[in-house]
């Protein structure tokens, strides 16, 4: 019997008692409770960033409540309630071990939503997402169930205005004045930099994935843009929403039908444009693997055609921050993301046939949309773009054999000489002692230092935490100095994050990958020209072998984990230690990582094989 086939009402009142409850409390037809259900999720989580999604999660129930019936131009389904699933604060956590929830948070909000389509059998979903974690974590397990599904971001904050400098400020101007010794300055900052709510407002890692969802064509594009209160939202994007639903329920159009090759290559294309987050580099495999991808470095796009586009073909045409000026709000102002998308259409650089949740090809909603063009000061034309490059690169090396290093050249604001940095490692066993050193020894940094944080990797930390605190205090102590000081790392960056950063460096510390064998004034090179990351004392076979045998002895010492990797006290944080895949394959919870790392004190990779039914690229 199939989930949509009716059953008899009698022989199950068990199961009907509380159907027939829902249906009388929710004002639906209790004849629809054995036909296919439909309903609304949302993300929600403990910062401002969430505050705007249940106002949208209800006002989409209503909508979608009038349309449920039996007659003509209704939907035909049993409503259930809305459900929400819960997940951490990047911006306070920043800086903390619990940093170390933040990825899983994607990780929880992908099981949660599992759960809940799988187990109430969804045939129609539409997603209130926000922060920039929890809807990966929902595409995915939408893309998993592959039933009709539609997405909407709850919307950006607001920039504040700075009532003593007038300047414009937010959530990384406040990170960025941890370096000011004026303590009244700083609480300052902090009380003036976040006002209203919605998730961060600037090109980070929230809205580099809002826009990444919307041209892979699973929220439609002008709903991306508008901040989280904007009225639209409530009062014009829920009927919308509904509609297009329906129309995806009628046609039997599912999300693999929508997120296909070329969809992918489209979004992370304009991912480069917009001088996007780091994260799209993580967070691209892991929806590609939901998507019944087998590897998104191969099957989607090559390392080496990924940094090619980036440094020859496709240009950064935003003026964002936090590289720029602007925030997602002004890109609204002068006509949201579609603006974008229609620049790079028109320049040839995406494939315009492919499907989206609107039931239209990607260039068929754009026209529609009558979009704007380029209006030159926030959002630049592809033919006198902000930046002539990519905003991304991808670096290999004998520090990451698998390119797994990334660099957001668009944030980069100085050190390359010919595109080459050259810098003298500086090893910290872990974030915290950084932190320490940068609050209490800022004078013990020197120009061209290469800051090595290792054991913060996925398995390591446990959890890949993001590093905004860090690399905020860096920037603000490289312009007061005026001196270039890089970091790299086995973790990963805040979008906010800018200077001449390296995230995702790999294979990790905790499995022996090459960064574990760094020792303080080893020459670092980040080469540019040549996309590589390498430490030229790690070329010669001898002093290689000597440290990854002290490294080994170590291990083994301590009963088969290095003394230098976080505590995993909690089921979450052992289930992201024994369970967690690479950076290249998204650095998720998945159960066969066995089949990438055979040994943890053994770190040869082989065939990463998660449970799906794979699709031909």
């Amino acid at each position: 019997m199939s989930k949509s086939e009716p059953v008899t009402i009698d022989m199950h009142p068990g199961r009907n008692a509380q159907a027939y409850g829902i249906a009388r409390e929710l004002g639906t037809d209790p004849d629809l409770i054995h036909a296919p259900s439909v309903g609304v999720i949302g993300n929600k989580g403990d910062s401002q960033c969430y505050l705007g999604v249940q106002g949208k999660v209800e006002a989409i129930h209503d909508s979608l409540r009038a349309r449920i019936g039996t007659q003509p131009g209704q939907i035909a389904m049993r409503l259930v309630q809305p459900e929400y699933t819960v997940a951490t604060s990047d911006g306070i956590r920043n800086g903390t071990r619990e940093m170390r929830y933040s990825l899983i948070g994607r990780e929880v909000t992908h099981d949660a939503i599992c759960e809940h389509v799988s187990a109430s059998g969804l045939a129609g979903t539409i997603a209130v997402v926000a922060c920039d974690k929890p809807p990966v974590g929902t595409l995915a397990a939408l893309l998993e169930h592959d039933l009709p599904a539609i997405m909407m971001s709850d919307g950006s904050i607001h920039p504040a205005t700075d009532p003593v400098s007038n300047e414009t400020v937010d959530l990384v101007t406040a990170y960025q004045a941890a370096g000011n010794e004026d303590a009244a300055f700083r609480k300052h900052i902090a009380c003036v930099a976040c006002p209203g709510y919605g998730s961060c407002g600037g090109m980070f890692t929230y809205n580099t994935m809002q826009t990444f969802i919307g041209v892979v064509g699973m929220q439609p594009l002008h709903m991306v843009a508008p901040p989280s209160d904007d009225p639209r939202r409530i009062e014009e994007f829920p009927a919308e929403l509904v509609g297009y639903l329906s129309k995806l329920i009628e046609a039997g159009t599912t999300p693999r039908d929508i997120v296909g090759r070329d969809a992918l290559r489209n979004a992370l294309i304009v991912a480069m444009a917009v001088g996007g987050s780091t994260n799209v580099v993580l967070h691209a495999p892991e929806i590609a693997r939901a998507a019944g991808f087998r590897s998104f470095w191969k099957d989607i796009i090559t390392p080496e055609e990924f940094n090619h586009l980036s440094q020859h073909v496709v240009p950064v045409l935003t003026d964002a921050r936090p590289y720029g000026r602007y925030s997602m709000v002004d890109i609204d102002r002068v006509g949201g993301v579609q603006v974008i998308v229609k620049e790079l259409l028109d320049a040839g650089l995406l494939n315009g046939d492919v499907p989206t949740c609107t039931g239209e090809t990607l260039a068929e909603q754009v026209a529609r949309l009558e979009t704007a063009p380029a209006d030159g000061e926030v959002v630049y034309p592809v033919k006198a773009p902000y930046k002539p490059t990519g905003g991304l690169r991808l670096l290999g090396g004998n520090l990451s054999p698998e390119y797994s290093a990334i660099l957001k050249l668009a944030g980069v604001e100085g050190g390359l000489d010919d595109n080459v940095f050259r810098g003298r490692a500086r090893v910290f066993e872990g974030e915290q002692g950084l932190l320490d050193a940068l609050e209490q020894a800022p004078g013990s940094f020197n120009d061209h230092d290469m800051i090595i944080v290792r054991y913060e990797g996925p398995s390591g930390a446990p959890g890949m935490p993001e590093m905004l605190d860090s690399t905020s205090r860096i920037t603000t102590l490289c312009r007061e100095r005026d001196i270039v000081v890089g970091l790299m790392t086995d973790a990963r960056f805040s979008g906010g994050s800018v200077g001449l950063v390296i995230g995702h460096v790999g294979p990790e510390a905790a499995i022996g990958g090459p960064i574990a064998y760094i020792e303080d004034g080893d020459e670092i090179v980040a080469d540019l020209n040549r996309n590589e990351l390498n430490c030229p004392a790690l070329d010669d076979s001898e002093v290689l072998a000597a440290r990854q045998a002290h490294w080994r002895k170590t291990v083994e010492d301590n009963g088969g984990i290095h003394p230098n990797c976080g505590d995993a006290g909690t089921r979450l944080l052992n289930r992201m230690r024994m369970s967690s895949v690479p950076a290249t394959e998204g650095a998720g919870i998945h159960p066969n990582r066995e089949l990438w790392v055979k040994d943890p004190r053994d770190p040869v990779v082989t065939a990463f094989e998660p449970h799906n039914t794979w699709r031909d690229a």
